[in-house]
């Protein structure tokens, strides 16, 4: 809920497909909007939709340039782990010292 400037108060309640984290999740709120960053409680359990209906309300959107998806994380990982590698081989691998 919220009050806008006239102390008019406005509120929503959205029932989500299946259980959060509210622990590990936070919300973000502007002049225009709310953002909610949530994590799902199984982590690993993909949810067909946002919300318990099967109709999503015309004032609530998924922000999809946040969005991170559980399926490929090992992937990503690995291509991290492998990235820091070679910057850290590149700065060890300094030849040999220069001739005095």
């Amino acid at each position: 809920s919220c009050k806008n400037a006239d102390g008019v108060e406005f509120y929503n309640e959205i029932n989500l497909y299946a259980r959060v984290n509210s622990k590990d999740s936070r919300e973000k709120r502007s002049d225009r909007s709310i953002t909610c960053f949530m994590r799902k409680w199984k982590e690993k359990v993909a949810w067909p939709r946002i919300t318990k209906e099967n109709i999503k309300p015309a004032w609530l959107s998924v922000d999809f340039d946040n969005w991170r998806d559980w399926e490929g994380d090992e992937e990503v990982e690995r291509a991290m782990v492998e990235q820091y590698a070679e910057m850290l081989e590149k700065v060890t691998d300094k030849g040999p010292p220069p001739a005095m």
